[in-house]
């Protein structure tokens, strides 16, 4: 295994700066760091900041086009018009389907969804689902998280007299589709504050510019919804700042006490009953089983799984997420074993493009993941079936694959995505000329630098820290997430005590460390073969997370490390 190279955070400022600012407010130097990096500078920023106000909450009207959106909406409720709200398979477009088509009901409104079939129909609007959509008489049409890169198919949709009101959040291309509104932060001419918002943000966004059109209680609206919101933006990985950051805190407080029998029962099945709540249950418990809905499956099993008027039904649905949840895991470590092989085989290329026939599609995406991070490089999968493949890849840091795909854009049937992640369909005839044309882009833009691992680390913390009453305090910095992780903390000099592998196969390390005079517990979830050089009175340098463990009812400090090294 290649050895990490730990980056210190910090060292992007000044000392002087840090000792200034821990003087001012009173605060310990770990804690200024983690604030100063963060962009929080003032009281006003520290309060906003660790207070989670609604203040946060921008005016939904500030994004383009949201009046004309409103007003459209307003005349097809009145007219009696039907809308269709057309939304994606992943957890942010079932979420967003979801909250937006509730309130349009709430409101009066005369609402159906349409979520496409990820093998038939791919993302995104396509000409048959939109004269499907015509044929049943909708005469307005409102995509969430989907719809900025549609700009063929919002045309045909105008000869089939469907108006189009697109809400997205990803890239925008230089051309935006001529639909009668196009809402999303990410727009060249964008005014708004923040563009980090996922896709159901912007849809949270629209309902709340309706209800002020509605003269309703705008924050009774935002409580109401915003668990569902919550869940949405961690599973989408977008920024945990600004009003993301609001939004996902008080949306993670209701989910506690949530009154959506869907989310309990998906709660009761994954485990999380009577877990504490936070981000990381959100993203790696409840996220999984709401996107195995769309993966294995139809993702409006999820839909109708939040919109359950019974426990009896949601309970139903959520333990069949459940076992598609499971299927899915097995189903992603046979094609991992199957794309290493394949990997194994190429000659070192700068970016991976694997292709094979019998590829689940709905979890090609999280193994290109899994991939990206054993092999160090962008890896893109791709499963092809009647001369067509479709693609998912993942990226790693410093290379936009979004820019990278856009290269291919003329051999490519179809694209679209982030700069960490995105999906493509080619022809199986372009997939060579595809495989060279993106190394050959790669070469220009990849750096040796970025092929070496690291650790992103925020400072060195003092072992007088390492405290139950400083674990508690790094808790107020929650919900963590993207551009909010949790801190990392880098611990000199430690002496191994005792170590040992736990877990049915070893695979877990643990250990007892000391510095000075204190002593710590530590865990390495998956490190148990990797570490298992690291002998008893070895000096060792640890990279952590602090986590607070409790065992019949005593609580005590636990560190989660996430690299350790011979000291040097």
């Amino acid at each position: 295994m290649q050895e990490k190279i730990w980056k210190y955070r910090d060292k992007q400022l000044k000392r002087e700066e840090i000792s200034d600012f821990a003087k001012k407010f009173n605060l310990p130097y770990e804690l200024a760091v983690l604030l100063l990096l963060r962009g929080i500078k003032s009281d006003v920023q520290i309060s906003s900041y660790m207070s989670k106000n609604l203040d946060t909450i921008h005016n939904p009207f500030l994004l383009n086009d949201m009046d004309k959106a409103c007003e459209r909406i307003v005349r097809a409720i009145s007219e009696k018009e039907k809308i269709t709200v057309f939304g994606d398979y992943d957890v942010d477009g079932i979420t967003s389907t979801t909250v937006l088509t509730d309130f349009l009901s709430s409101i009066g409104a005369c609402v159906d969804y349409y979520i496409p079939d990820r093998f038939s129909e791919g993302y995104g609007l396509n000409i048959l689902a939109l004269n499907k959509i015509a044929r049943a008489g909708t005469k307005l049409l409102i995509t969430v998280d989907c719809g900025i890169a549609s700009i063929g198919e919002i045309e045909f949709a105008k000869t089939q007299k469907l108006d189009v009101i697109v809400t997205d959040h990803h890239t925008c291309k230089d051309e935006l589709p001529k639909a009668l509104a196009v809402i999303n932060p990410k727009r060249a001419d964008s005014n708004y504050p923040f563009s980090g918002l996922a896709g159901v943000g912007v849809a949270f966004k629209l309902i709340l510019a309706l209800a002020k059109k509605y003269n309703l209680n705008t924050k009774d609206i935002f409580m109401k919804y915003a668990d569902l919101v919550s869940i949405g933006t961690v599973a989408d990985v977008v920024p945990l700042l600004d009003e993301n950051r609001t939004i996902v805190a008080r949306g993670i407080e209701i989910i506690k006490n949530t009154q959506n029998l869907g989310i309990r029962a998906l709660l009761e099945v994954s485990g999380c009953k009577d877990r504490e709540i936070t981000s990381s249950p959100v993203a790696f418990s409840l996220a999984p089983r709401i996107n195995a809905a769309g993966r294995m499956e139809k993702a409006s099993l999820a839909v109708e799984l939040f919109k359950a008027k019974s426990y009896a039904q949601a309970i139903t649905l959520a333990e069949h997420l459940d076992s598609l949840n499971r299927l899915r895991q097995e189903t992603e470590r046979n094609i991992f074993e199957d794309a290493l092989l394949l990997a194994s085989k190429c000659e070192n290329p700068l970016v991976y493009v694997l292709k094979a026939p019998d590829w689940h599609n709905g979890v090609i995406g999280i193994v290109a993941s899994k991939l990206c991070e054993k092999l160090l490089r962008p890896c893109i999968l791709l499963s092809e079936e009647n001369g067509k493949c479709k693609g998912s890849g993942r990226s790693i840091n410093g290379f936009n694959l979004f820019d990278a795909l856009s290269d291919s854009e003329d051999i490519l049937t179809a694209f679209g995505g982030h700069a960490q992640a995105a999906g493509m369909t080619v022809s199986e005839d372009n997939v060579l000329e595809f495989t060279n044309r993106i190394n050959q882009y790669a070469k220009k833009h990849i750096t040796d630098d970025m092929l070496i691992p690291k650790l992103s680390v925020d400072c060195i913390i003092s072992p007088s820290h390492i405290t139950l009453e400083w674990a508690k305090a790094l808790k107020k910095l929650e919900p963590f997430g993207e551009s909010n992780e949790t801190p990392v903390f880098a611990l000199l000099g430690a002496k191994i005590i005792s170590s040992g592998t736990m877990g049915s196969n070893g695979q877990h390390l643990f250990m007892k460390l000391q510095k000075e005079t204190f002593v710590f517990s530590a865990v390495g979830f998956g490190m148990g073969e990797s570490y298992s050089g690291l002998l008893q009175g070895d000096i060792a340098d640890i990279a952590f997370t602090m986590n607070i463990n409790t065992y019949n009812g005593t609580e005590s400090v636990q560190l989660f490390i996430k690299d350790i090294k011979k000291s040097r």
